[in-house]
């Protein structure tokens, strides 16, 4: 590691940003010295300007891609090499307005069905049911749930937040079911264990790979033959559409979140 990347690493730890971020930004920085083939503390502003655009003409990035890239490389030359250029106040991530591609009921279980291993299809099923996002699933650990007030204890989602969110009695039921094959005292979804027949080994202290889940997921989408352009991601999105088009009074549902959020800043779970 150069110390110039030491120093934007050091910077962008300083702000708190989380892991995924920092990866995230020095990326980033490191696809712009690609693209010149040359360090970015050499890199002028007419150069940076002409890297936006043919990332935004040429590459036709999406809003996600731009907005990580734009964001990385202004802290780097803001914070970490102090150049205020003019070019960071125009540049903008491009809007977008499509909406999210939404999975139907019957897709949903389609999918689920395709999963191959246990731990993959619990996983993904504990995602749904919970509207969770992808990190916040294969973090979760036992003591997480708490089955007499019937919550999930989420922590560090997005904005490095803890929150509450209730626990459906099916949900409850197949993740006891579920915990009793592998035992983890810490972990709901420790690593597979390289053992005889990919058994989960209960001593494990690291949660499964995020990138085995999303592997997982799309090939079951490929066997289900599902040509929506989806991701785990999307299944927090249906989740939520599904209550609604299940009869759920989204005000009853924003209420239920602000008391468990009261109730997490009066009592541990």
């Amino acid at each position: 590691m150069t110390d110039l990347r030491k120093r934007f690493t050091r910077d962008l730890q300083l702000r708190n940003f989380s892991e995924r971020t920092v990866e995230a930004y020095v990326r980033a920085v490191r696809q712009l010295a690609e693209h010149f083939n040359k360090p970015p503390d050499t890199i002028n502003e007419e150069e940076l300007k002409a890297y936006f655009l043919y990332n935004r003409n040429v590459r036709k990035w999406s809003r996600a891609a731009s907005s990580i890239s734009i964001c990385g490389i202004k802290f780097f030359y803001i914070h970490t090499l102090g150049k205020e250029w003019t070019t960071f106040k125009l540049v903008r991530p491009p809007k977008e307005k499509s909406l999210p591609e939404i999975l139907s009921m019957k897709e949903v279980k389609k999918v689920l069905a395709c999963i191959k291993m246990d731990y993959h299809r619990i996983c993904l099923k504990t995602i749904y049911s919970l509207g969770l996002r992808l990190q916040e699933g294969t973090h979760l650990q036992v003591n997480d749930i708490d089955s007499d007030r019937m919550f999930v204890h989420v922590h560090k989602g997005k904005g490095a937040k803890d929150r509450y969110i209730p626990l459906p009695d099916a949900t409850l039921n197949f993740l006891r079911k579920f915990w009793r094959t592998h035992r983890n005292l810490r972990l709901l979804f420790p690593a597979p264990g390289r053992g005889k027949g990919g058994k989960l080994i209960p001593t494990n202290t690291k949660p499964v790979p995020i990138t085995s889940i999303q592997i997982a997921f799309k090939e079951a989408c490929q066997r289900a033959k599902i040509n929506k352009r989806v991701s785990v991601h999307h299944l927090r999105h249906s989740y939520a559409v599904h209550l609604l088009e299940a009869g759920v009074d989204f005000r009853y549902v924003q209420l239920r979140r602000n008391l468990f959020e009261r109730i997490s800043r009066t009592r541990g779970p």
